[in-house]
């Protein structure tokens, strides 16, 4: 098989989040994992949002459904990759305390918990930033294009603040589920770190 000509089938989202990681897990899941996760998590935030808050009718018009999963999809994406990035590299940097930690006893979990929390941050982080300076640092470009429009002030706050809710709700939900699912991948039942499942060749 070509694998240049698997790749390019290969979902946009799931390219993006491997083509930022240092080291990689091994065949389909370097791809199904990040994408899995990212279109799972930004679909769930859209559909909660269309069905909660928005309620256009239908609740799926595209002109409503598109540009909200389109924010959301990108912010998931970013804080999957840099999570999953920084719980690869930690793993392989931290292999030997995790190793004694095992051989003394401790679960896996316990084993790759600072890790995981270190690959949690990492994800979390710039959406955090990013609310944080939300109306004191930055007026992000949503806000400012309605007030330009004309929509009152008020009113495209509340609808930004929507907003960077559900892509810190996405980013959450997604960064959560693939660095744990990475997390489990790279150790076994046995309570062993299962190193060789990173990709050889970017393994050193």
């Amino acid at each position: 098989m070509d694998p240049f000509r698997s790749r390019s089938r290969t979902h946009p989202a799931g390219t993006r989040v491997v083509a930022r990681q240092k080291r990689r897990l091994p065949g389909i899941w370097s791809y199904g994992l990040g994408a899995g996760c990212t279109l799972l998590a930004a679909g769930i935030v859209t559909m909660f949002a269309l069905l909660t808050e928005l309620r256009p009718d239908p609740w799926y018009h595209p002109r409503y459904a598109l540009p909200l999963l389109g924010m959301i999809l990108g912010n998931t994406m970013t804080g999957i990759s840099l999570g999953l990035d920084v719980l690869t590299k930690g793993l392989v940097r931290e292999r030997t305390a995790i190793e004694s930690c095992l051989a003394l006893g401790g679960t896996r979990y316990q084993a790759v918990l600072p890790v995981v929390r270190d690959g949690l941050r990492s994800g979390f982080m710039p959406i955090i930033n990013s609310i944080a300076a939300v109306g004191l640092v930055s007026l992000p470009g949503m806000m400012t294009g309605q007030i330009l429009a004309g929509v009152e002030p008020i009113e495209a706050v509340k609808y930004q603040l929507l907003i960077m809710f559900l892509i810190a709700g996405g980013t959450g939900l997604g960064t959560l589920a693939a660095v744990m699912g990475g997390a489990r991948l790279l150790t076994d039942h046995r309570h062993r770190l299962r190193l060789d499942r990173i990709a050889a060749e970017m393994f050193t």
